[in-house]
């Protein structure tokens, strides 16, 4: 007989209240896709209103917060004393106990879904022409392809997440475990079982997506070294090829060129440049032919799947954070173009004080206090940018002055114990916002660099290591270029330990071929 009880089960799960997580999604917006979210809330909130160029934008004495241009911050003043809500508030929200994988912030920019839904053909055929001529981006190429994918909201999350990590070339920035480790909660243990069962659920989220990922156009995408993406487009082309019906797969010829051309991916890829059929043939047991045959097919595949969308500039790129000399250090502030002039309506405001009930008057204040809440989300983003921005300055002065060469070596983490925010909140900001500095104009995260040991005890940033090496190789002998082991040599003398096979893997991201490629040109 079945027997009914009550029993009691303690547990709390990570829970961001309608303000805290709307001043997160501000924070990672671009400042485009930032001015398309204001216009939209003009649309939306009738209390809301474009304040003129000599008003402040939030003359409401209730609104919570002000935006002005009077961010201004010299290199070494003190930090804004102005506390960053939303993360103090996911600070006091932490339960003592791991949250649940459904209660972790997926919330990263979707450029996709962004845009209006009004109702005026005007600005749908004004919006339709704009995206005929303006080239399409690899995000919004990869979106494109899930509408309509029955993905749950979890993997469906993480899918868009790896999409917004991925580098200009379309490989994956970072391994899975690292990007797991900025979704989990700041005070995570290794040594404690719940959080150790939510890095699994998080890597296993994250490995569905890589799959789905790596199954889309262009092919390669999604890849974590060359290696893999070579692959991943000689089995896309070989399925294609088997379903068009160009190739029997059973074919054995057809077969055996596809698996040779698999096991040349896995030998060194100077081999494979320089097209070294003696060396492979041995390390891939095949005769001369087969290996010169593989090596063509190769060559018709692209180690930069995102090549085409990498040269895509559609819009003039407008700075987020201006940094100009100003006596022995920087002045630091926000650009006032990327600063939305933006106000609650005073008058609407005050009609609404002066009523008590009314019809819809529950629904009115409601929208008012939205108005406030995003005015006030909105100072919290430039604040939070512009504290950034300015310990950034202060770690990378040199760079600054001297340029590449004199990049410090820095890290997330960094900043956020310097600042005392959340990990996560500092790779927000650091995600499609720039600062134009006297060296020119960056992405935030192009400041941030590991570090290489010296024989001082100190460490060089792989930045200003990469910058030494494009030095080394544009004063080289053009009938005598140095190998990787030599500019190792080189680097070593000046005190910087650095591997022959890292030597390699900066000179491939600065996309100089290898020297007896050097040496033809």
């Amino acid at each position: 007989m079945m027997q009914t009880g009550l029993s009691l089960k303690l547990g709390q799960q990570l829970q961001l209240t309608p303000q805290l997580q709307q001043a997160i999604r501000l924070l990672q917006l671009s400042s485009m896709e930032l001015e398309q979210e204001v216009e939209q809330q003009l649309q939306d909130n009738p209390f809301l209103e474009q304040a003129p160029p000599e008003a402040l934008p939030d003359p409401d004495p209730d609104s919570g917060g002000s935006l002005d241009n009077s961010f201004s911050i010299a290199a070494g003043a003190e930090p804004s004393s102005n506390s960053d809500a939303f993360d103090a508030e996911n600070q006091n929200s932490k339960a003592e106990e791991a949250p649940e994988i459904g209660a972790l912030d997926w919330s990263f920019s979707d450029a996709a879904g962004a845009g209006s839904d009004g109702d005026d053909e005007g600005d749908e055929a004004a919006s339709a022409q704009d995206l005929a001529h303006r080239p399409e981006s690899l995000s919004e190429h990869l979106h494109a392809q899930l509408v309509g994918w029955p993905l749950g909201a979890e993997d469906r999350a993480a899918l868009h997440f790896l999409i917004a990590n991925l580098d200009d070339d379309g490989y994956l920035d970072g391994d899975l475990p690292s990007l797991a480790q900025v979704l989990l909660p700041a005070d995570a243990d290794d040594a404690d079982d719940a959080h150790g069962a939510l890095r699994e659920q998080l890597l296993h989220h994250l490995t569905v997506a890589l799959r789905l990922l790596q199954q889309l156009e262009p092919a390669g995408v999604g890849a974590r070294d060359v290696a893999e993406c070579l692959r991943l487009q000689l089995q896309q082309r070989q399925r294609r090829e088997a379903a068009d019906g160009d190739a029997d797969p059973l074919d054995p010829e057809r077969s055996a060129l596809y698996a040779l051309a698999l096991r040349l991916c896995d030998q060194p890829l100077e081999l494979l440049a320089r097209k070294d059929v003696r060396r492979l043939m041995p390390l891939c047991a095949a005769p001369e032919s087969a290996v010169r045959a593989a090596l063509a097919l190769l060559a018709q595949l692209e180690p930069k799947p995102a090549r085409r969308f990498s040269d895509v500039q559609p819009y003039r790129m407008t700075p987020d954070v201006l940094v100009q000399p100003q006596g022995r250090g920087f002045s630091v502030q926000i650009n006032p173009e990327v600063l939305p002039r933006l106000r609650v309506h005073e008058v609407y405001a005050s009609a609404l004080r002066g009523l008590r009930t009314g019809a819809g008057h529950e629904a009115l204040l409601a929208r008012l206090q939205e108005a406030r809440w995003f005015v006030k989300s909105l100072t919290q983003r430039f604040d939070t940018i512009l504290r950034v921005a300015q310990a950034i300055v202060q770690h990378q002065s040199g760079f600054l002055r001297h340029g590449a060469v004199a990049m410090r070596p820095l890290v997330l983490r960094d900043i956020a114990q310097e600042l005392q925010l959340h990990e996560s909140t500092i790779s927000r900001v650091t995600n499609g916002k720039y600062m134009a500095t006297p060296q020119g104009t960056f992405e935030f995260k192009y400041f941030f660099a590991t570090g290489l040991q010296t024989d001082t005890g100190g460490s060089a940033s792989s930045t200003a290591v990469q910058a030494l090496i494009a030095q080394l190789i544009a004063a080289e002998n053009a009938k005598k270029p140095l190998s990787d082991a030599k500019i190792a040599d080189l680097l070593a003398a000046q005190g910087i330990e650095c591997a022959r096979r890292t030597v390699a893997k900066y000179r491939e991201a600065l996309h100089i071929p290898v020297a007896s490629l050097r040496k033809a040109l």
